[in-house]
């Protein structure tokens, strides 16, 4: 009996010894292990359990500039590309995957106008992007075409010398352009109803709402707005759209069928940019108040907060719960929780932040910086 005790707690001991050499072993190849405060490509992936977003910290992953570039704004398909708009000041667009965060395409925006009737190649000036559901196609908004009447400016000083423009649409699969869309004077944003059948482009110079038919490739309606109409969002009824007139600090509620147009909000100094949750909530950044708003589906105000300075445009992450907001004067960008609009952390990006968009694949930010480079910030 006294042998089989000894030799049980020989064995124990044994196995004591052993577990505390594999412990040792382990801890010191953690030890070796390269360590980084930024998080890795393959960390912001859908692979790993996502946090809420209103509960994570937004951290800076790279800053690309390779092209030139100088971008206007960035928009993501929801399928890992996308898409930057140089204007005029390098006529391109450039393609980008999300995962690994390089420049996959370089495309210039000369293209032949024979869509349109237009035996004749131009240059464009891409300014906004919107991509089809199934992230195919982007339809990018051109500021002005090359000797195409007057040449195109902010101020609309040259009046009906400045000649209607167009919006292009690129094919993911193609790789090129390969529809050109006549629309009006200096169009700036672009969005589709979510069935995807309409097109709505704004014509800063001709205070109007187009309407694309996506099928047919042509205007159906120019619906009348007020001074310099910019940002716009669709309800899912694909019937109702909000449209902003920065110059005239007003909101506009458009009914697409019946083209009819009325003020659904006056608001504060140049009213910029609009975003729409699942909840149909929508969310407004006045550039000149420093000021976010949110309100519901039928404009009504709930909330709002002071931003940074000069606020311009704006994403929502996907599981609707932060807005991310690019602050044009100050080099930032903010992020807020969606049901209060708390702000949740404040990141300095590159010179002139003017656009931003959420790509879903990666939760990543992406931000674009007029100067001359895109921002990519965990969620």
């Amino acid at each position: 009996m006294n042998k089989i005790w000894v030799l049980t707690v020989v064995l124990f001991l044994a196995g004591c010894s052993q577990t505390d050499q594999t412990h040792e072993k382990t801890a010191e190849t953690s030890t070796e292990q390269p360590t980084t405060e930024t998080p890795t490509t393959e960390e912001a992936t859908t692979e790993q359990p996502q946090k809420a977003s209103n509960t994570t910290t937004m951290k800076h992953l790279d800053n690309l500039a390779e092209g030139p570039i100088t971008p206007k704004s960035v928009v993501a398909n929801g399928k890992g590309q996308l898409i930057a708009n140089n204007m005029m000041y390098q006529h391109t667009v450039t393609l980008y995957d999300a995962k690994s965060r390089k420049l996959t395409q370089k495309l210039s925006d000369k293209t032949d106008l024979s869509d349109i009737g237009i035996h004749k190649e131009v240059s464009g000036a891409p300014v906004e992007a919107v991509w089809t559901k199934d992230g195919q196609y982007a339809y990018v908004s051109q500021y002005q075409l090359t000797d195409m009447g007057a040449e195109a400016e902010d101020e609309c000083v040259a009046g009906n010398a400045i000649q209607p423009s167009a919006v292009y649409r690129y094919s993911l699969k193609d790789k090129d352009w390969d529809q050109v869309i006549q629309v009006g004077r200096v169009p700036k944003y672009v969005a589709l109803t979510p069935d995807n059948k309409q097109l709505l482009v704004s014509n800063w110079c001709d205070k109007s709402l187009s309407v694309v038919d996506t099928a047919t490739v042509k205007e159906t309606k120019k619906i009348p707005l007020n001074s310099m109409p910019r940002g716009i969002v669709t309800l899912k009824d694909n019937n109702t759209a909000y449209v902003t007139a920065m110059f005239a600090n007003e909101i506009y509620r458009v009914n697409l069928k019946t083209g009819k147009s009325e003020v659904a909000l006056k608001t504060g100094n140049r009213p910029r940019h609009l975003v729409i949750d699942d909840q149909e909530n929508l969310y407004l950044t006045v550039a000149g108040a420093n000021e976010l708003v949110k309100m519901d589906h039928n404009a009504k105000v709930l909330a709002r907060t002071q931003t940074g300075q000069e606020p311009r445009s704006m994403t929502i992450s996907q599981d609707n719960k932060s807005l991310y907001v690019v602050n044009y004067n100050e080099d930032t960008a903010s992020k807020f929780d969606a049901a209060t609009l708390i702000t949740l952390q404040k990141v300095q990006t590159g010179h002139m932040p003017i656009g931003i968009t959420y790509e879903p694949t990666t939760h990543t930010v992406w931000v674009a910086n007029y100067s001359g480079s895109l921002d990519v910030f965990t969620q």
